[in-house]
């Protein structure tokens, strides 16, 4: 029975890591999500400004006012690639925490099975030692009565 119990222990601590690595996913796909966001936040307001700064029929800008939007568009540019990337390693660690899970669920899922395995097992076994003693007794019956009709 003491290894009964200890499979059951091993299933509650595999049940106890899968819902952290559940978390642990969630936490990184809101983390994810966020980063995209920013990186949607940036690129619209990128494309917005081009729309507004960008060269227009008869316009006549002066030349260190387009410097400094094209300075500022390429900090702007900067600052979208830095976010891409952040956005890449997101990926990257959602990709982690989804191979985290699935590996905790396929060791909880084969815990259960070899915990139902050996489950059965006993009750089998106590099956058996029941059916054993249930034929004692009846071979110790069909024994008395044949030694109290062989008395009489």
């Amino acid at each position: 029975m003491s290894a009964l119990n200890a499979f059951v222990v091993a299933v509650e601590l595999a049940e106890r890591r899968r819902d952290a690595a559940r978390q642990t996913l969630a936490s990184v796909q809101g983390a994810r999500q966020a980063a995209q966001a920013q990186l949607d936040q940036l690129t619209g307001y990128a494309a917005e400004t081009q729309q507004r700064w960008g060269p227009k029929a008869g316009a006549a800008v002066q030349p260190e006012v387009m410097h400094h939007h094209y300075q500022f568009m390429g900090r702007l540019d900067h600052a979208i690639g830095l976010q891409t990337q952040t956005l890449s390693g997101q990926d990257q660690r959602v990709a982690q925490a989804r191979q985290a899970l699935l590996q905790a669920e396929l060791r909880l899922a084969s815990l259960r099975k070899v915990l139902e395995r050996r489950r059965a097992d006993l009750a089998q076994q106590q099956q058996r030692r029941e059916q054993k003693q249930t034929d004692e007794r009846a071979s110790l019956r069909a024994a008395t009565r044949t030694g109290a009709v062989d008395q009489e």
